[in-house]
């Protein structure tokens, strides 16, 4: 049955479409091009044939592999879906006889006039063009097949009138055209309905004007062929060909995070940082195995913390007995952390007794092995264990490819390897050892490298070293004849007992190192040059031991001391109110004593600002004892004058390899160790801030339970401006929703009051939290309280201004109370949060339509809602909160992240997250990503395969049958993962009904997989056999327990260490801990373990509304204010920070008894001295009461403001430091006194005049104060570029005022001048003009000293029986000469000195008058 379009519905004719039909197209059937052009186009049909034939065999296969007619059918009836309309191969419409029918779409209709297009409709995939003009082809009907078709009945007259006369040939020719214009007609006719019934005269009337359109194909025919060609090698579009790299690593689309959401391993053991990092990597590493654990946690166990290896491993710690179980207690959570993947908050939650002493002879003892901080210690160091065992497989493997065998190394070296930096040792000692062996072995590739790049050329070393050029000569001999190998010095330093001896030498040393001399006189070095290079040797390889080397890091880490000195310009910059001042002179401060603080962190910035140098040492003693233990090791117990002689020379090399060597790698390392260290202390202080601010409940009132959340209505005043600020509200219910928003002016105006009162009554809030920018806010509280309280509002000019409770003790009129009193909390709460959110990007997508102020409200509201879900939902943005004020900024932001997804981790799983919620709100999916076992990517992809099951969880299980989770992951996560009971729902009866029923336990902290401990538990509570629960849900006795009113009692009365035990000998199960957490979980399912919801104090609020702080306002400081009313007793002033305070009468002048108006007027500026700050917060009352007496202002306030100094302060140079920078300034006041009217004077110093020259002439000269006192003037003048000679004149009887010059300017007993002029012409210009004269000579080269040595060594060198001598510039000496020479080819360049005076040359003490001279007395000489 075909439709109106002529399509048939009936698919079963497709199969007409036999090879006869495709063979009768493909011989050309239809025929495009004119026939005059048919040999032209030959070729191009011969090409198109070829690739016909490829598309139909593929047409071929598809439609072998395609689906019946039958099959279409039946998935139709079954699903409702037709699959006839889908983008597929157009059909043919064979039954058709209609003609085509023109098309009532507006897109194009589809006009077919060429074999290419015929080839289109046989593609699998549809063209642009085609899927464009899609649904023109289903409504048109009439396609070119239907041509085709027809194009068999059409009768044409000529052919049997001039059958006779033409032959078969012509008459298929003929045949074609006319055929041609047949078709041609009808699509015109069927796009143009308008040109229906136009005869064929006319036709060819119309063709022989316009022609048929096809009288340029030639010219496209080449460019259709380009297009498709073009179109079929186009590589396939992918989402990184579109979007920036930037983009996608934003959107988490890149390859390592397929690979992370792929892989069944927690999110965040797959990152090698945090993952709220924008800049997260995948970490790929080998992982540790079971025969690791062993060394691991021994490794891990030692350096937990100082105080656990103290109270456990000290012979009288007194946790000394439980040394092995926390040693077990380590083994077990390496186990679950890196073999089984498990993340701390499931080991935490789930398997405490495996972390825990647990002993089933003492069920009663209870010993806390491992706390949670310790636990993520313990992650952290398996982490670099992994890295470490890493390391020391690739140094094993690379001294496997050297292909030697070293007995020290695998004997002493390697058992020894126990940290990172004893591979980097081992690595170069190899090095150094077998350099001559294979290069490559040494190129160590771990993990964490770029990938190198092949066939990579080596780059030979520019310069070999002094050790290895001494090694490859017969120096070593020499240094093999001290008696003792360096290792085994080593071997003797490390075992204390001497298993090496030093064989002595017969001959002393100069007498042994004479025979290593070179025969060669010419060549020859010195007994004292060889024994020199020999030490070097062993000093070297002493110095580069690695157990040396780790020996000396231990002494610095226990005894090492630090010493901070300040640079000059530290000395300037570090006052005493400088933050650096602290430590501006510290010394000798061991390092053990500023692991606790930011100190160090402090002190490195300063270094980088060049403001100080810090200096890390060894003390005497320790240094002495470890260099009389090396001694020892390598000394010579003999007494004999050739055996001192000996001991003095190894002596001398311990002595080298401690300077050279082994302190300079103690001192850098402790650098290090130090930095990293107190980073990670420090990042982990901010931490426990963050975890008390959001490890609390949500807000709740006494009405609600625990668990309820709390609706609630934020307002703020903005900054406080009366006139351009309007006071903001902002309600949210209790599903976190925004139900209304307000603005009004004021609280004070009836209309105002009456609105804000009618939103207290319809939205009915539990809570009213305030917030602000300025101490205004405050107002604003006493307002809310005065309408909440039902006190009625005191007449006001409209603004806050308006008449408030006295806060300074006088007696408040008596109020009528009104009507309305609201039973609501006015609070103040942290808003640290809300002031990121409120610009923050998540929220310009939330509430894009909200002003800033009223954001910030949302954030208000959300934060007393959920104070975890606030500050999880920042993101990165987190470490924008300041945690620590002064120090946060010294830690690196990967490590600060990492310790504050640590905590924000810790409180989720605490808390718990419900799923089915995270899944349809955006805003509480934001805690999903901490959940453990989860993180940003596989959080993403479990919410999308939850929403595309229908978007609700019935129970856990659901998580494993629908492939939401993968195995470790759901063991990770499930029991954090809440499905709250919906007691709508009724359990099936028969358990194997149905498996997605609900289960009580899916909405407690119980793992599945102790599902059925709990049920046991629940049964044996409720004294029930199985029998009487057969045909019950498994879980059904547990909803029993949960709903008993005696469950308490009963639940209580099980013996559970007896339970615990029975498990244990039963299968070594160990869950003492996990008994009590179901107990409470059967009574209290998922009950509140975080602290009440805090109330900030006093300070807290001033802070945040005033930015001050008690060490702003402390007792003493001086600080400005502005008067605002003068009282009869009191002044009000307002501080810069807009807080108010009081000056009262007896603190404003000496005698206390003025009246303060007469003193003191509105709007005037005054110093006042902080006596106390009163703070009243239930009151909004916060003051500052002030004195402004001349006797309280006189002593200042430095002594309040100055930063205190370490304790370890090195008081003799501050002294020394203090004394020279006051002579400095006396000086530089003396200096500044003198004003000499001379107009080549300037008040400069060395450094500034000479950059006041540096772009004046030679010659130039500049006239200045002299630093040796008021009696000498310097002349400073330019010699040459960045060359300057300056001058020192004496002046006879100066004028004490310094504003004249003596009556005698004495440069030396020569040259003495009457004034400043006759020096300038006679002395500076004289000596100028010699020097002038002497570089024009043509022996003067102008350049450094070392080009005329090049000079002068190059001429020689081209003339051997020459010599050569020339002039240069006296760097050293500005204003002088050096005459350097070269006698002959193998002699040294000659320097000798020529010095210019005002009226001749000197060489040696020969004046001469001109340089034609002085080159005479030069040769003379």
């Amino acid at each position: 049955m075909a439709d109106g379009n002529g399509i048939s519905d009936d698919s079963s004719e497709e199969a007409d479409d036999d090879e006869e039909e495709a063979k009768r197209i493909r011989e050309g059937f239809i025929v495009d091009e004119d026939e005059d052009e048919e040999v032209d186009d030959d070729e191009d049909r011969r090409r198109r044939r070829k690739r016909r034939k490829r598309r139909h065999r593929k047409r071929e296969q598809d439609e072998d592999e395609a689906l019946e007619d039958d099959d279409l059918e039946l998935l139709e009836e079954n699903t409702g879906t037709s699959f006839r309309n889908r983008l597929t191969r157009l059909r043919r419409g064979r039954e058709s006889g209609s003609p085509p029918v023109a098309s009532s779409s507006k897109r194009k209709p589809i006009v077919e006039s060429s074999d290419d297009d015929l080839d289109n409709d046989d593609l699998d995939l549809p063209q642009v063009q085609d899927i464009q003009r899609i649904w023109d082809d289903e409504r048109a009907g009439g396609g070119r097949e239907d041509e085709e078709d027809l194009d068999d009945f059409i009768d044409y007259e000529d052919e049997e009138e001039g059958a006779g006369a033409m032959d078969e040939q012509e008459r298929e020719e003929r045949r074609r055209e006319r055929k041609k214009q047949e078709r041609e007609r009808r699509k015109m006719m069927g796009s143009r309905p308008e040109l229906t019934g136009i005869d064929e005269n006319t036709w060819d009337e119309i063709h022989d004007v316009f022609g048929d359109g096809h009288e340029y194909d030639w010219a496209l025919a080449g460019d259709e062929e380009g297009e498709f060609d073009e179109e079929r090698l186009k590589p396939e579009m992918r989402y990184q060909d579109v979007f920036e790299p930037s983009e996608i690593r934003a959107r988490m689309l890149t390859e390592d995070d397929d690979l992370i959401r792929a892989q069944d391993i927690p999110e965040r053991m797959q990152l090698a940082t945090s993952s709220l990092s924008q800049s997260a990597t995948l970490s790929l590493h080998q992982p540790l195995t079971e025969g690791d654990l062993d060394d691991a946690a021994l490794w891990v166990t030692l350096r937990l913390s100082p105080r656990k290896t103290r109270d456990f491993f000290s012979p009288g710690g007194p946790y000394n007995m439980y040394r092995e179980p926390l040693v077990m207690a380590v083994t077990y959570a390496l186990r679950y952390l890196f073999i089984q993947e498990f993340e701390v908050p499931y080991i935490w939650t789930h398997k405490r007794d495996y972390i825990s002493y647990f002993n089933a002879q003492e069920m009663r003892t209870r010993v806390e092995l491992i706390s949670l901080a310790e636990l993520w210690r313990i992650f952290a160091l398996g982490q670099k264990y992994r890295s470490l065992v890493e390391r020391r497989n690739a140094l094993v493997a690379s001294y496997a490819r050297l292909n030697v065998e070293d007995e020290y190394f695998e004997q002493t070296i390697r058992p020894k390897i126990d940290g990172i930096e004893v591979v980097a040792d081992a690595t170069e000692w190899l090095a150094m050892k077998h350099k001559l062996k294979k290069q490559d072995a040494f190129d160590f590739h771990f993990h964490d490298d770029e990938e190198p790049p092949e066939n990579r050329k080596r780059k030979v070393p520019s310069r070999i070293s002094a050790y290895e050029v001494a090694k490859k000569s017969i120096v070593s001999k020499l240094a093999a004849g001290f008696g003792i190998q360096p290792h085994e010095v080593v071997h003797n330093f490390v075992a204390d007992d001497h298993a090496h001896f030093v064989e002595d030498q017969e001959l002393n040393p100069i007498a042994y190192a004479e025979q290593f001399s070179d025969p060669d006189a010419a060549n020859a070095q010195s007994p004292e040059e060889l024994l020199r290079r020999a030490r070097m040797i062993l000093a070297t390889e002493l110095g580069k031991d690695p157990l040396l080397r780790q020996e000396m890091r231990n002494i610095f880490k226990a005894d090492a001391e630090i010493s901070v000195l300040p640079t000059e310009r530290g000395i300037n910059k570090i006052d005493e109110h400088h933050p650096y001042f602290n430590f501006k002179y510290l010394h000798r401060k061991r390092v053990s004593n500023i692991l606790d603080s930011a100190q160090f962190l402090h002190i490195l910035a300063a270094e980088a600002e060049l403001l100080v140098t810090v200096s890390i040492y060894l003390p005497d003693q320790p240094k002495s004892q470890f260099e009389r233990r090396l001694k020892d090791a390598f000394t010579s117990d003999s007494y004999s004058d050739t055996a001192k002689a000996w001991n003095e020379e190894r002596s001398r090399v311990i002595q080298e390899a401690m300077e050279h060597h082994l302190i300079p790698i103690g001192v850098k390392w402790t650098r290090e160790w130090l930095r990293e260290e107190v980073e990670d202390a420090l990042a982990a202080h901010c931490g426990n801030i963050l975890k008390n601010r959001i490890d609390v409940a949500p807000f709740i009132t006494s009405e609600l339970r625990p668990g309820d959340t709390a609706s609630v209505l934020a307002i703020s005043w903005g900054k406080g401006d009366p006139q351009k600020d309007a006071i903001t509200v902002v309600f949210l219910d209790e599903a976190g929703r925004l139900r209304e928003h307000i603005k009004i002016d004021n609280l004070v105006d009836t209309d105002f009051r009456d609105e804000f009162v009618d939103l207290l009554k319809r939205r009915k809030p539990d809570v009213i939290v305030i917030g602000g920018f300025s101490i205004a806010t405050t107002k604003l509280s006493q307002r809310v309280k005065e309408v909440v309280n039902g006190k009625p509002a005191v007449e006001a000019d409209g603004n806050f201004n308006a008449p408030a409770p006295d806060p300074w003790g006088a007696p408040e009129p008596p109020r009528d109370t009104n009507e309305q009193v609201f039973n609501i909390p006015v609070i103040y709460v942290n808003d640290e949060v809300a002031r990121i959110y409120q610009h923050s990007k998540r929220a310009a997508e939330e509430f894009s339509a909200l002003s800033p102020v009223a954001k910030y409200c949302v954030g208000l509201a959300r934060y007393t809602q959920n104070p975890l879900n606030e500050y999880a939902a920042i993101g990165h943005d987190i470490t924008a909160i300041s945690f620590e004020e002064e120090d946060q900024h010294l830690i690196p932001k990967e490590k600060l992240l990492s310790a504050l997804e640590r905590v924000l981790v810790d409180v989720t799983n605490k808390v718990g997250v419900d799923i089915n919620r995270a899944v349809n709100d955006s805003y509480y999916q934001s805690l999903l990503p901490f959940v453990c076992g989860l993180g940003p990517r596989k959080a993403q992809v479990l919410v999308k395969k939850i929403a595309a099951i229908g978007g609700n969880l019935v129970n856990r299980d659901q998580f494993i049958k629908s492939g939401l989770l993968t195995t470790k992951i759901f063991l990770n996560a499930s029991g954090f993962l809440r499905i709250p009971h919906d007691p709508e729902l009724k359990l099936a009866k028969n358990r194997h009904a149905d498996d997605d029923v609900q289960d009580p336990l899916d909405d407690t902290r119980i793992h599945p997989e102790d599902y059925e401990l709990a049920r046991k538990m629940a049964t044996d509570a409720l004294e029930l056999d199985e029998e009487d629960i057969h045909d019950e849900h498994p879980s059904h006795v547990v909803s029993m327990i949960m709903h008993d009113d005696d469950n308490e009692r009963k639940l209580n009365e099980l013996n559970l260490d007896e339970f615990a035990v029975n498990m244990f000998e039963a299968n070594e199960d160990r869950k003492r801990h996990t008994l009590n957490v179901i107990r409470e979980e059967l009574l209290k399912p998922f009950a509140e373990q975080r602290a009440a919801f805090p109330s900030l104090q006093p300070w807290d609020v001033l802070t945040m509304l005033s930015g001050e702080t008690p060490r702003t306002l402390r007792t003493g400081l001086i600080i400005s204010v502005l008067v605002l009313r003068t009282k009869q007793n009191f002044v009000i002033v307002r501080l810069d920070s807009g807080i108010e305070g009081v000056i009262n009468i007896e603190y404003v002048t000496e005698e206390g008894n003025l009246a303060p108006d007469k003193v003191l007027k509105k709007g005037q500026t005054l110093q006042g001295v902080v006596v106390e700050v009163k703070l009243n917060l239930p009151a909004d009352q916060f003051f500052v009461e002030l004195s402004a007496r001349r006797s309280d202002l006189a002593p200042g306030d430095a002594p309040f403001r100055r930063v205190k100094r370490d304790e370890n302060w090195n008081l003799q140079q501050y002294e020394r430091d203090i004394e020279m920078q006051a002579r400095k300034k006396r000086a530089e006041v003396d200096r500044t006194r003198r004003v000499i009217k001379h107009p080549n004077f300037h008040n400069f110093n060395s450094s500034q005049a000479e950059n006041y020259l540096d772009k004046q002439q030679r010659g130039d000269v500049v006239i200045r104060p002299s630093s040796k006192g008021v009696d000498h003037l310097a002349i400073t003048w330019k010699v040459d570029d960045k060359l300057y000679q300056h001058i020192d004149v004496t002046e006879i009887n100066p004028d004490p005022s310094g504003q004249n010059v003596g009556n005698l300017l004495v440069v030396d007993e020569k040259h003495q001048y009457a004034d400043l002029d006759e020096l300038i012409v006679n002395h500076v210009q004289a000596t100028a003009r010699k020097v002038e004269e002497l570089m024009a000579h043509e022996k003067f080269k102008q350049g450094s000293e070392d080009e005329l040595h090049l000079f002068l060594k190059n001429f020689v060198a081209a003339n051997p029986a020459k010599s050569i001598y020339g002039f240069t510039l006296n760097r050293g000496k500005p204003g002088h000469f050096n005459l350097c020479f070269l006698a002959n080819k193998g002699s040294t360049v000659q320097k000798w000195p020529v010095r210019v005076t005002p009226e001749s040359y000197v060489l040696f003490d020969a004046a001469v008058a001109g340089v034609p001279e002085l080159c005479d007395a030069f040769k003379v000489r």
